[in-house]
């Protein structure tokens, strides 16, 4: 099963710009934005979070999930909470930095890494440190 990503921002356009830079090293995986609210001001929307779930777990894929800020986490947390055990399996948060954490996320998914390992990518904070 492949795995797809969604983009947790406060920031419509934040959200769109991961996308979109993500999209760039890992153009066969799936990354859909969730930012900013329904009516497109700051914040977040479990709605439009849980949308971007559902699509991909209909179209079958596992999913991944990065956040910007800790109010975007809480939501994400929420979203989790209404999944069923089954879904739950499938639906993953990834909490590291957003952008590089997405970057990694993707390029594990392209190359065909599993839910877990593109979990455990866009958690690696120091991937992209220098030392």
């Amino acid at each position: 099963m492949s795995v797809a990503l969604v983009i947790v921002s406060h920031s419509v356009k934040l959200a769109e710009g991961v996308v979109e830079l993500a999209s760039q090293m890992a153009k066969d995986v799936t990354i859909r934005p969730a930012g900013g609210t329904e009516d497109g001001r700051i914040g977040t929307s479990f709605d439009k979070v849980s949308e971007a779930v559902t699509e991909l777990r209909e179209a079958g894929h596992d999913v991944a999930i990065l956040t910007d800020l800790g109010s975007a986490t809480m939501t994400v947390e929420s979203v989790l909470d209404f999944l069923d055990d089954d879904e739950a399996a499938h639906v993953k948060f990834a909490d590291g930095p957003l952008v590089e954490g997405a970057v990694a996320a993707a390029v594990t998914a392209q190359v065909g890494g599993d839910l877990d390992a593109v979990v455990a990518a866009g958690k690696a904070r120091e991937l992209f440190s220098q030392g």
